[in-house]
């Protein structure tokens, strides 16, 4: 076993833990710490991936920027404690098939891909991102900009019909 298969299992059980407890927990604050975690361990199998600037990303954006945002948005609206405990009864059978269901869809999809050599993966990764990024998929990456601007100005809208209230 070498050490990189053993940091692969700490941060994948890791990722699935965080997961796991984010999902289960009740508290919000501790469901925002155990996201942070998965996003964290997710950087970590970014890194083993030799993909760093990814991982950076991933820790610049997702576990900082996107947990602070939904803790702020998530202690800034009000929510009541009663709605949580009138769950259906079936909804976690559901959820779990609909997760199996997704779990072989990705499974097939991961078995089917052709994977590239490794030369390919540690060369200029970066500059490969941005060549794909702004000449490829220019068009999806502006539509998700003008996405990410139309819900913030509707955020602002929301927040401000409650604060004349």
């Amino acid at each position: 076993m070498s050490g990189g298969l053993i940091a692969f299992f700490i941060l994948a059980i890791l990722t699935l833990g965080g997961a796991f407890f984010m999902l289960n927990f009740t508290k919000v604050v501790h469901m925002a710490i155990s996201m942070a975690l998965t996003f964290l361990s997710i950087a970590g199998l970014f890194v083993l991936l030799e993909a760093e600037f990814i991982a950076f990303v991933q820790v610049m954006i997702y576990t900082g920027a996107i947990t602070i945002i939904a803790l702020f948005g998530i202690m800034l609206t009000r929510h009541d404690t009663d709605d949580e405990e009138k769950k259906r009864p079936g909804h976690k059978f559901f959820v779990f098939i609909l997760a199996a269901v997704l779990f072989g869809f990705l499974f097939m999809g991961i078995n089917g891909m052709v994977s590239p050599s490794e030369a390919q993966l540690a060369e200029q990764n970066t500059s490969m991102i941005g060549q794909q990024l702004f000449t490829n998929y220019v068009i999806p990456f502006e539509l998700a900009s003008i996405l990410l601007l139309v819900a913030m100005m509707g955020a602002i809208i929301i927040a401000k019909r409650e604060a004349d209230k």
